[in-house]
């Protein structure tokens, strides 16, 4: 029996003893990965396709990278030491950059509907800004408790604080604060994947309470209070022998650690905070896929 589907007329067919609706069609040779790649004919619409055809990286020259690229930009690099290498312009790993992120988050998705289903797990903000100090971001993540699996993120515009909220408002001004919206698009959608009277962990935030009980009426919330860092360049790292919310103060460090526009004091910063989303994605896939090797 043979199978497959035409992405041209999109019908369905198989060889079925004299009648073919689609036959085989030679071969040819992808340089791009040094493979042969079928070609079949659909008899219907008289058009040729490939078992390339229906392929996310249909079209890609440089495919072989991907996973490199994925690698390098999940392990502190930025995207122009990426591009420097190997080899290839830094335009090409932007765009890979987009592709590879929006892969990781259907991947992110896909694994959260086929896991079981999660009985504890913690959520957090963690700050960072766009261009400038004046223009913090917040990035919202819930992580499984126990297996530190990345179960979902967000990334949302906030105002300055402190010293510098008078300045921003001055240079910038007034920057919208879309924590909660950000925080409940992040709730909807891990909500499938939560079972009912799950433990959530956080901190005292007092924000957090009413969304948590909306998204997730049947589960229980413990909120801790927040403690001092160990040293003023580890944020996440508090004081103390015991930290009730470990596994997510772990991811966090490894973010700040992994992904370079988040590391402490450094020149690379971000631009768009969508291309943060998708970094953090593809961070996000590698780290959780890393965990599964263990």
């Amino acid at each position: 029996m043979f199978k497959q589907l035409c992405p041209n007329c999109k019908d369905s067919f198989e060889r079925v003893e004299s009648r073919t609706k689609v036959i085989s069609y030679g071969r040819f040779f992808r340089k791009s990965d040094k493979k042969y790649i079928r070609r079949f004919k659909c008899l219907k619409c008289l058009r040729h396709f490939s078992s390339a055809s229906l392929d996310r990286c249909y079209w890609q020259r440089k495919r072989h990278y991907n996973s490199t690229i994925m690698g390098l930009l999940a392990s502190g690099n930025t995207q122009r030491r990426t591009a420097i290498l190997l080899g290839i312009n830094r335009k090409t790993v932007a765009r890979k950059l987009i592709f590879i992120g929006n892969l990781a988050i259907d991947v992110i998705k896909t694994d959260n509907r086929y896991y079981k289903k999660v009985h504890s797990f913690e959520f957090d903000d963690l700050e960072t800004y766009e261009h400038t100090k004046c223009k913090p971001l917040s990035v919202t993540l819930a992580v499984e408790t126990k297996t530190r699996r990345i179960l979902g993120f967000s990334v949302s515009r906030m105002p300055a604080k402190g010293l510098l909220a008078v300045k921003a408002l001055k240079k910038y001004g007034r920057r919208p604060d879309e924590r909660s919206f950000g925080r409940k698009r992040l709730f909807s959608e891990i909500k499938n994947c939560i079972a009912p009277g799950a433990l959530i962990k956080s901190d005292q935030n007092p924000h957090y309470v009413k969304d948590v009980r909306r998204y997730f009426p049947d589960s229980v919330h413990i909120a801790y209070k927040g403690r001092k860092p160990c040293d003023s360049g580890l944020g996440e790292l508090k004081e103390g022998i015991f930290d009730p919310i470990f596994s997510l103060n772990h991811t966090f460090a490894k973010l700040r650690s992994d992904i370079s526009r988040l590391i402490r004091e450094t020149w690379t910063t971000t631009k768009k905070p969508d291309r943060l989303y998708l970094h953090i994605a593809i961070m996000a896939f590698f780290h959780n896929k890393m965990l599964n090797q263990r």
